[in-house]
């Protein structure tokens, strides 16, 4: 499972499953590669069945996975001779859109939910020149907005509606399967707009058909307890969770991730806050990677579907891939509410090791 030397990114390295054409730029930051971390601490301490693989899309420039398919999203946008780009964002959208709109030279605008993006985010899309216009709404009246701004201007939407996102974030199926050697039995992962798991469901599908694997992962998704539209089958007015990158009550991508589901014979599942940061804990404390709130949902729902017996019979023993979706630093302000920084003590040896217990 080792990573792949002299890397050109996610376009290059995938070209003959992308829609891009020799005339097609490559606006690059050498996205994807991203570990596939097996997580043998995390499985026995939590007693899983299966065989745990962590896919940490942290490890990506901006961050998150978002990079994947804005790669794509931007290059297109040159191709087609755009000069600006917009889209709205809980946070990693725009820090990527930001990172390779600068690269590209192209104008990028922002538009994000009052109080609702994390200062990590916020901070990566205004360091890189974008046009940041806060709203007093929530995601989905911003992207309702920009949905409108882009009918009668000429600016190039890169929120996941766009196809190109969705073909450059299938690419994560190919690693996983690249990195396996197989297509896992399931993959968990968080679902907010859900176009990433509608992504990934095409990426499996596309390298099956290709002759690259054998077989088809079950994929299941979760969303926070407070924002999970789909589970609920009905529109959140007004979503809640501390997992600002899920907290979205009107996903975008909401009937191809139903279909995701059903074809591959998953599920769409909710969990509560308090979950997902007992599985932030989890991550952080046991394997040692460092994911935002959001990510933690796959862990989350992967545990209460453990103690609710889900995994049975064969498929007990076989691969989980867990998608986590973006760096914890993501959102610095999670990681110091839930830590108690260590108090001062005098400058002497001896107080020093009494501290630390050492005879």
């Amino acid at each position: 499972m080792s990573r792949k030397k002299d890397w050109p990114g996610v376009i290059e390295y995938y070209r003959e499953f992308l829609p891009v054409t020799d005339k097609t730029p490559l606006i690059s930051l050498q996205e994807g590669n991203t570990p596939l971390i097996p997580a043998e601490n995390l499985r026995r301490e939590l007693k899983l069945t299966p065989r745990l693989f962590l896919k940490y899309e942290g490890a990506n420039p901006t961050g998150s996975f978002k990079d994947r398919g804005m790669t794509m999203a931007i290059s297109k946008a040159v191709e087609a001779g755009a000069s600006a780009v917009i889209c709205a964002s809980t946070g990693n959208t725009s820090a990527s859109a930001a990172a390779y709109s600068c690269r590209a030279g192209l104008k990028c605008f922002v538009l994000v939910p009052e109080g609702n993006i994390a200062l990590g985010k916020l901070a990566q899309a205004l360091v890189h020149g974008a046009e940041v216009i806060q709203i007093k709404g929530d995601f989905d009246v911003a992207l309702k907005l920009v949905l409108e701004i882009v009918e009668k201007h000429p600016v190039v939407l890169v929120n996941s509606l766009n196809p190109y996102r969705i073909e450059g974030q299938k690419s994560g199926a190919f690693e996983v399967v690249d990195s396996l050697g197989h297509a896992p039995c399931y993959q968990c992962m968080p679902v907010g707009n859900a176009g990433n798991i509608t992504a990934y469901w095409r990426g499996y599908k596309e390298y099956k058909e290709k002759g690259r694997s054998e077989s088809l992962p079950k994929m299941l998704g979760f969303q926070a307890e407070g924002s999970a539209p789909i589970v609920r089958g009905e529109v959140v007015k007004d979503p809640q969770t501390l997992a600002t990158a899920i907290k979205i009550g009107n996903p975008a991508s909401w009937k191809t991730a139903e279909a995701a589901r059903d074809e591959s014979g998953g599920l769409i599942d909710m969990v509560s806050d308090a979950r997902i940061l007992e599985a932030y804990h989890h991550l952080a404390s046991l394997e040692g990677v460092f994911v935002e709130p959001a990510s933690a949902a796959s862990l989350a729902g992967l545990i209460k579907l453990q103690q609710d017996g889900y995994f049975k019979g064969e498929d007990a023993a076989r691969d989980v891939v867990l998608i986590l979706t973006g760096h914890g630093l993501k959102d610095p302000g999670r990681a110091i509410e839930e830590v108690k920084p260590p108090d001062a003590i005098e400058a002497e040896l001896g107080a020093v090791l009494s501290k630390m217990k050492l005879e």
